[in-house]
């Protein structure tokens, strides 16, 4: 009986072992199948970048409801495969730290709709980061992941490169019925190729070349350890192709910082190589920028044609100049790895081992490196084999220019900002939602342009530590697990390092992982990281199921709450996009609003939907409110009150939002409540004190309340009201003075000046305390002959006016006035005659 049911308790074990690995391998090809459509697709939503509006949020929302499946997916796996066995595993689940800092952010929130989002955000990246874990913990699952990295992005090159040479409706065609396209033309990809003032720059699928150059370095770096790890033709050919078609389409981006960060990122990279591939890649990578060179200058000119005028031959003949040029460089690339490399080893054999000498060519790399860039930079006239766009961008590297001044500025801000939020931030998208309140001078700059300030606003120093303390978590146990490995080992997941490498080093200078899917490539290469990597075995003795199943059933709840509410987040997209379909058509209030009512209802406290929007439900309720003011009094109220129960829902989430304060501002006007105007826009002032438009309101309100004063005889609150026109002047002076103060590269950003509403009213203040010289000085610069212009009228009246008082005239300008509305005598001899000296 006993023998009995040992033989069926070991047929049932080897039943439900198989049972598990065929769930394993079903689930297996399912997450590889995701992984894959996900690299090919998100590239081509703006590659997911994280704009804080609804005009970006679908993809992401869209995103994120696929990840929540995935993780329900990975906890299915996880519950057959996961062990709490190594210290390696702890940093499986505490990759969940990095949402559950946002979520602690989330009570400082700047913005509740860019926190949440974040959170979601977080919850994405920490998917993609299990899901590289697991999947390539076997050689299979490495080298699917690798090769859909590496073929994906190959595919965004030639996408690129495709609008480059004029093919771009073409490419628009081949993507149209996935991707993200142009709202007016459906087979046109907005800024594949963007004009800026440096000229032309390929952006390909991100619209920033930037991030498009950093994407690219992190791929020919890729390909590059591809080709020189590999002796047979097969294998090299295809990367070794793709070398030129993406180091040019990296001279077409015209970016410095990226020029800047590629020697630190390369020169990381060689210290982990053996010395043989040290100089292999050396020579491959300088052949490969050589050959680029060769026909950068042909390629721009062609590419810059294209872009005015279409021409089949000339495009053509720019394909025929790149393809050849690939060609030839990978026919040499061939020949270097067949009979070049294997020789190499064997030269180089003799310094294995020794110390150091995995530092000698690295350090040799940084002379050559400075010395070229030194002959390239200096006046020797090898830079004029580059284009002439490209020699300016190369010319103009330094620090003094003013890309690296303003983003100087940008972190002093960030550093600003973050010393008022210093424990748990400001909640995700902090940055974009307070910098207004601490900036410098007035840029207008949605991203702080650094990763890990923008990071630490958001999440306060305990997000910071958190994300810091996991990657270098995840970096510890890899360099310590590619130490002691075998070189085919450290082969299979070296291409994760690279990706890791290279995005984390540019985005300390750019905003590249604002890019929701850089962030999730980002992760998913740490999780291929991590899942190469050995550990010392965790001091557990407790062989309980609860121990180990625990993770993956959080696994599962989170992905059926994330999978809920992304979901309808996505429906909300739906029902306002359908609400801007509704509006084009019809303005019927009922047709219009019952989209947009669910919108609001699935995404409450939506500020694109409340008020920011195309269309927005408090706009709406106004344009009522306005129609039916005088008709129906007391129905008109109606709508009014519930469009100010909206506003006051939104400026509880949104109460940095400037838009949401100028909305409040204009319904306080509507209401005829002046005073109650002007303390908010003195209220408002030092959230958005490079907005002349406040300073602008809170003089004219205190100029209209002075008269009212004036009218009721009350000469303490008139002259009282008159001081504070002048002290929010001199505060505009004062900050007028110190852009003066800006280094000489620097650019001040919007403009921030006396407008001619300031002057009128400022003029205005000295004509009532009787210094009417002072009065015409002030306002005679602002006064123009457009007199349909009613501020540009009321200059010319006061101006004429205290020319009056002092006795003379401006006979020309009087002329023009009254030859537009002969009224206009009467009006200034009213001013004139009008005693504004109260006792």
């Amino acid at each position: 009986m006993s023998a009995s049911r040992n033989t069926y308790a070991a047929s049932r074990a080897k039943a439900n072992g198989t049972i598990s690995t065929e769930k394993g391998s079903v689930i297996f090809w399912i997450l590889t199948s995701f992984v894959g459509l996900f690299l090919f697709w998100a590239p081509f939503q703006r590659a997911l970048f994280n704009g804080g509006n609804y005009d970006f949020e679908r993809s992401i929302y869209s995103a994120s409801v696929w990840s929540s499946i995935i993780l329900l997916l990975i906890a299915i796996f996880a519950f057959f495969v996961y062990k709490l066995k190594e210290q390696k595993d702890v940093l499986t689940f505490l990759v969940m730290l990095m949402p559950l800092t946002y979520v602690f952010s989330l009570t400082n929130a700047a913005s509740h709709y860019m926190a949440t989002n974040m959170v979601y955000i977080q919850m994405l990246y920490a998917t993609f980061f299990i899901l590289g874990v697991f999947l390539t913990k076997n050689k299979l699952g490495t080298s699917i992941a690798a090769g859909l990295l590496l073929i994906s992005g190959y595919v965004i090159v030639i996408f690129g490169l495709l609008y480059w040479l004029g093919n771009g409706n073409f490419a628009g065609h081949l993507v149209s019925w996935f991707a993200l396209m142009d709202g007016n033309n459906p087979y046109h990809y907005r800024d594949a190729v963007m004009t800026d003032a440096n000229g032309l720059r390929l952006t390909s699928v991100f619209q920033y070349a930037n991030t498009y150059a950093a994407f690219l370095i992190m791929l020919f770096l890729g390909s590059l350890f591809f080709i020189v790890k590999s002796l047979k033709w097969y294998s090299v050919l295809p990367h070794a192709l793709m070398m030129v078609p993406m180091i040019v389409s990296f001279w077409l981006t015209l970016s410095r910082g990226a020029l800047v960060v590629i020697p630190v990122i390369f020169l990381i990279i060689l210290f982990f190589l053996s010395i043989s591939r040290q100089i292999l890649s050396l020579i491959q990578l300088g052949l490969a920028f050589a050959a680029s060179l060769v026909i950068l200058q042909k390629i721009t000119n062609i590419g810059t044609e294209l872009q005015k005028q279409p021409s089949a031959s000339l495009s053509w003949n720019g394909w025929s100049i790149l393809l050849l040029a690939s060609v030839v460089l990978a026919v040499v690339a061939i020949v270097i790895q067949h009979f070049g490399a294997p020789r190499l080893e064997r030269i180089t054999a003799r310094f294995a081992g020794k110390k150091f000498t995995n530092f000698v060519l690295p350090v040799a790399a940084i002379v050559i490196g400075l010395l070229g860039a030194t002959l390239l930079l200096s006046d020797t006239g090898l830079k004029n084999i580059l284009p002439e766009n490209v020699k300016t961008r190369l010319e103009n590297i330094n620090f003094q220019q003013h890309s690296v001044l303003e983003r100087g500025t940008f972190y002093k801000d960030a550093v600003k900002l973050w010393s008022d939020y210093p424990i748990i931030g400001a909640g995700g998208g902090a940055w974009a939602a307070l910098y207004e309140k601490y900036q410098n001078n007035p840029y207008t700059s949605r991203q702080a342009h650094n990763f890990a300030l923008q990071y630490l606003v958001e999440a306060g120093a305990l997000g910071f530590l958190a994300f810091i303390g996991f990657v270098i978590a995840v970096m510890v146990f890899y360099i310590r697990s590619f130490i002691k490995s075998s070189e085919e080992k450290r082969d299979m997941h070296f291409l994760f390092f690279i990706v890791t490498i290279s995005l984390l080093v540019h985005s300390m200078i750019d905003f590249d992982l604002s890019y929701v899917y850089l962030g999730a490539v980002l992760f998913l290469a740490l999780g291929g990281m991590l899942s190469s990597s050995s550990s010392a075995p965790l001091r557990i003795k407790s062989e309980s199921l609860a121990l180990h199943k625990a993770f993956p059933a959080l696994l599962a709840v989170l992905s059926i709450v994330m999978f809920y509410i992304s979901a309808q987040l996505v429906s909300a997209n739906s029902s306002f996009k359908q609400t801007l379909e509704v509006v084009k058509k019809s303005q019927d209030y009922n047709a219009i609003v019952a989209p947009l009512d669910k919108a609001i209802s699935l995404h409450p406290a939506h500020p694109d939907y409340l008020l920011t929007g195309q269309i927005s439900r408090i706009g709406i309720l106004l344009q009522v409110y306005n129609q039916m003011k005088t008709q129906d009094p007391s129905k008109a109220e109606e709508f009014f009150n519930q469009a100010q129960d909206l506003l006051n829902q939104l400026l509880k989430k949104e109460p940095h939002n400037r838009m949401v304060a100028l909305q409040q501002l204009n319904m306080l006007l509507i209401k005829g409540k002046q005073q109650e105007a002007l303390d908010w826009s003195n209220a408002q002032i030092p959230n958005y004190p490079w907005y002349i438009d406040l300073y602008e309101k809170s003089i004219s309100l205190n100029i209209e309340l002075a008269n009212q004063a004036r009218e009721k005889n009350n000469a303490a609150e008139f002259n009282q009201r008159l001081d504070n026109v002048l002290t929010v002047y001199k505060d505009v002076q004062q900050r007028i003075e110190s852009l003066k103060n800006l280094p000489k590269g620097q650019l001040q950003g919007r403009e921030f000046a006396v407008t001619p509403g300031i002057a009128l009213n400022v003029g205005q203040v000295s004509y009532m305390r009787g210094d009417y010289a002072a009065a015409a000085t002030m306002i005679k610069p602002y006064i123009t002959d457009q007199f349909d212009d009613q501020t540009n009228r009321l200059l010319a009246r006061w101006y004429l006016a205290a020319m009056q008082k002092q006795g003379s005239t401006d006979q020309p300008l009087f002329d023009k006035l009254i030859a537009k509305d002969p009224n206009e005598k009467q009006i200034i001899d009213s001013i004139a005659a009008t005693n504004f000296q109260l006792k």
